[in-house]
């Protein structure tokens, strides 16, 4: 059984905690691991279960990497996707790998995105889909739903309490509409996680939708393999139709089974999600980092950076970070798409990325900025280096707060320690390495007329990028 973790998403609903450069799965929402780790580290117990295969987009493929070996796991591939093309091709280019080599394997089909408190249960679930897996069913697991609900599609099944054929998938319902299927009780809430062999979900994929299935196979034929990465063909790929696994395949299949699935899971696909998947205190209220409340209830305040305080105010969403703060009524926290969307809109950063980015080799804090100058915290991760580059608009001094620093400057290369400094002139060529076995931690000072992320011109790269 290999699992295929789907982590392309953006998480935008989870704005301004998740942005398209950090999405949700990448953050640590729930304990110092993310979703995208628990995810992963969740499946230790089952037999049977091999390395995973990770489709996820080019942007991200850094901190996948990084969080695979943060856990001390490896990936049998990690496959970059050129564009967004939804779940039915993302799991096509997986399955199409596994059969490379003439093996059919059970492909256990995992979001990178969500919470599962119960893992045996879990597990049992997995093991109870195996055998239909093995017989050629798609198999699909309903989570066995608690209360009403109207932000999750639905499955009828054909049979109560038991693994049992599916009659349709049904979408997001009205309030009225989610009552009568919780009193009817063979009715599942749609988790998008599924497991069927490789050549069955191809095989009624090639049926439904041949052409996902043809761009699919020559985006891989095509593709290359880029460090620990195989990246599709863009070309290709950008053929293939979009459409999620339901629509393209399950909602069509008469090979669809549906097996309860009873562990506490959630998608964390909201703010009100994420209130109701954390432990609650005796005012229903869920309060992360520096917050202070007074006569407050039912309502979720995360803050990152600094003291959040607030008084008097019952079902509200506050969330502070180091360059955003968004407060919502419960109610109305899923309009933050709105936002996100006017942002886009107006080219704000703050819909892509924090004021701290993470990178390759490490990351970077913009502390300050001003019309002319940029104060910037960067850390370098042990062994790592900065690209050989040069800018056209600007120049920068270096302080060197902790760890050693190798610093190539034109012609010249000289370490320096903690304390020391050194001025990179306008249009000098150089680099920054850690040659040291801790973080390197120093303060950059950007000063001249632009001093946008694209004024680098790269010479040396060991990471690829252009």
């Amino acid at each position: 059984m290999i699992p295929v973790i789907i982590s392309g998403g953006t998480g935008t609903r989870l704005w301004p905690l998740s942005r398209k450069n950090k999405p949700k799965q990448f953050l640590s929402l729930f304990g110092e691991m993310s979703l995208f780790q628990n995810t992963l580290t969740r499946l230790n117990g089952l037999n049977t279960v091999a390395n995973p295969i990770i489709v996820c987009n080019t942007e991200h493929r850094f901190m996948v990497a990084e969080q695979l070996q943060a856990i001390e796991l490896s990936a049998q591939h990690i496959i970059l996707e050129p564009c967004a093309r939804n779940t039915a091709p993302a799991i096509a280019l997986a399955a199409i790998k596994a059969l490379e080599n003439g093996d059919d394997p059970l492909l256990l089909i995992l979001a990178a995105d969500h919470m599962i408190e119960d893992t045996q249960a879990f597990h049992q679930a997995i093991q109870q889909a195996t055998p239909l897996a093995e017989q050629g069913q798609l198999v699909t697991f309903g989570v066995q739903p608690h209360s009403v609900h109207t932000g999750y599609g639905y499955i009828e099944a054909v049979e109560k309490d038991r693994p049992s054929p599916v009659k349709r998938f049904v979408e997001k319902p009205d309030q009225q509409t989610a009552e009568s299927y919780l009193a009817a009780g063979n009715f599942f809430w749609n988790s998008g996680m599924f497991l069927f062999k490789a050549s069955a979900y191809i095989t009624e994929l090639q049926h439904f939708h041949p052409a996902m299935v043809t761009a699919c196979k020559a985006a891989l034929e095509k593709s290359v393999v880029d460090l620990d990465f195989i990246r599709a063909d863009s070309a290709a790929f950008e053929q293939c139709p979009s459409d999620s696994i339901d629509y393209a395949v399950m909602e069509k299949t008469a090979q669809a089974t549906v097996v309860p699935l009873d562990a506490g899971w959630s998608d964390v696909g909201s703010w009100s999600s994420l209130w109701e998947a954390y432990p609650q205190d005796e005012n229903g209220n869920v309060v992360v980092g520096d917050v202070m409340v007074d006569t407050v209830s039912s309502s979720y305040i995360h803050s990152e950076n600094r003291l959040v305080t607030v008084l008097g105010l019952d079902d509200v969403v506050v969330v502070e970070t180091h360059d955003a703060v968004m407060v919502a009524h419960k109610d109305y926290a899923q309009n933050v798409k709105n936002i996100v969307a006017t942002l886009n809109e107006q080219e704000r950063k703050e819909v892509d990325t924090h004021r701290k980015c993470y990178r390759p080799w490490g990351s970077y804090d913009s502390v300050d900025i001003g019309k002319r100058f940029q104060v910037k915290r960067i850390s370098v991760n042990p062994g790592a280096a900065l690209s050989l580059q040069m800018h056209y608009h600007r120049a920068e001094h270096w302080v060197v707060v902790s760890g050693t620093a190798e610093v190539t400057r034109d012609d010249e290369v000289m370490l320096l320690g903690e304390n020391e400094s050194t001025f990179i002139p306008l249009g000098s060529v150089h680099r920054l390495r850690n040659p040291g076995r801790v973080p390197l931690e120093i303060i950059e000072v950007q000063s001249g007329s632009y001093l946008e992320e694209d004024d680098i011109i790269r010479y040396q790269d060991s990471y690829n990028r252009q």
